[in-house]
């Protein structure tokens, strides 16, 4: 499948750890072609870890897709009205986020951005990044495997001995779960 001008938004979440990879994976979609619309959650754009700062991670989303990134709930509401983009994918997606998109919660602007794109019958396309997602969260990732319009990035334990519960995506999948979601399909296996 020719990507090629597709649009894209990529909502980042605040799985500090899986940063380098996402923005490696972002820069793929970039050179294939791909116009990138980037927005972060409050956490995201604000959060100084040991993996970076939040201005560090701002200026590459900008510098690769040449926006700005949307970080508040005003700038990400009109994603639904315009209707510019062709998917949404959250990356890295992480379980609060997860859980307010199951139950419907809209208090950051990746939520915003999520539930403003989903208004228009598009595909969401989620790359979770959980420490709970064989716990709390597990609940939440079955829910969203029921609704409309929302697909997975496949996902495995990244490391079962020191963290029994913890699965995260599977990022270099993200192409090929882009081509099967703008289908309507789930990418097969989900848990890998």
């Amino acid at each position: 499948m020719d990507l090629q001008g597709l649009n894209v938004g990529i909502c980042m979440c605040g799985s500090f750890c899986t940063f380098k990879n996402i923005i490696e994976q972002i820069k793929l979609l970039k050179d294939m072609g791909m116009n990138l619309t980037p927005i972060m959650s409050y956490n995201a754009a604000s959060t100084n870890t040991r993996f970076g700062t939040a201005e560090y991670f701002i200026k590459e989303l900008e510098d690769i897709t040449g926006k700005n990134v949307i970080r508040t709930i005003e700038d990400a509401e009109p994603i639904g009205p315009q209707n510019k983009l062709d998917i949404m994918i959250a990356a890295p997606c992480t379980g609060n986020t997860l859980a307010k998109l199951n139950h419907g919660i809209t208090d950051t602007p990746v939520l915003m951005a999520c539930k403003a794109h989903l208004r228009n019958n598009k595909p969401l396309l989620i790359a979770l990044a959980t420490n709970d997602a064989l716990g709390s969260n597990f609940e939440n990732i079955g829910g969203l495997f029921n609704k409309k319009n929302i697909y997975f990035v496949p996902f495995g334990q990244d490391d079962c001995i020191k963290k029994p519960r913890s699965m995260v995506a599977k990022f270099d999948l993200i192409v090929p779960s882009i081509e099967k979601a703008l289908e309507g399909i789930q990418i097969q296996p989900v848990i890998v």
